[in-house]
């Protein structure tokens, strides 16, 4: 499990502090566009970096998308201390 929350950590590592909240079809829409290699997911919130962004909504499932979806533990700005 640490591992998926690592790899939550390193799509959120290349991108601004920045994050944009999308309803779920402008994220459907984006993520066809895109086209990202992975989806992460934590509690209800899928994401994935983009144009130096995290780009994120609350409004899907995980069964929505084609391509993989990544379970991580935690998302988070604060500066990783462990």
């Amino acid at each position: 499990m640490a591992h998926a929350g690592g790899a939550a950590t390193a799509a959120a590592a290349h991108t601004s502090s920045y994050r944009v909240k999308f309803r779920k079809s402008e994220f459907m829409d984006l993520v066809q566009m895109a086209q990202p290699s992975v989806i992460y997911h934590v509690r209800r919130m899928h994401f994935f970096a983009h144009d130096g962004f995290v780009m994120y909504t609350f409004e899907c499932e995980s069964e929505d998308f084609s391509i993989k979806v990544m379970h991580a533990i935690e998302f988070s700005n604060i500066q990783w201390s462990e």
